[in-house]
């Protein structure tokens, strides 16, 4: 059998400009680990008396996603993650705004969605480099195109 698996190296996290008609998404520099791209039913126990066999029995109501993660190498001045422009303003305004993660496969599959930066995390080791831990909370439905 001939594995399908793809390597994530390459997988871009992209933020959009908010531009009409035509919005604009420019690549969040320095993102290293992205996780979170879940998605989860939440579910209703319906189980009744007549239940087969006395298993419980579920059905699914609303759906949820997310939120994202990703850490990065902060750089306070870059215009993707500054206060001025970027992901910390983001969060200062509670911009609701557009995102993409595209994928490196040969499609640049893409899962777009709309996200409140919803946490920043700055860490500055005395051995290290400065890095940020970031959240994006997403609101409403995405896509996978």
């Amino acid at each position: 059998m001939v594995t399908e698996a793809l390597a994530s190296f390459g997988t871009l996290l992209k933020r959009g400009n908010g531009g009409s008609p035509t919005e604009t998404f420019t690549t969040v520099a320095e993102v290293m680990d992205i996780g979170g791209l879940s998605l989860e039913s939440a579910m209703a126990d319906v189980t009744s008396q007549l239940a087969t066999g006395g298993y419980e029995e579920s059905v699914p109501t609303t759906k949820k996603v997310g939120p994202v993660t990703f850490k990065l190498n902060f750089v306070p001045t870059n215009t993707t993650q500054s206060y001025a422009a970027g992901l910390i303003k983001d969060y200062d305004d509670q911009t609701l705004r557009h995102f993409q993660v595209v994928f490196p496969d040969a499609g640049s599959t893409t899962w777009a969605f709309s996200a409140y930066v919803s946490k920043v995390d700055i860490a500055a080791p005395v051995k290290g480099v400065l890095t940020g831990d970031v959240t994006l909370t997403i609101s409403g439905a995405p896509t996978l195109v």
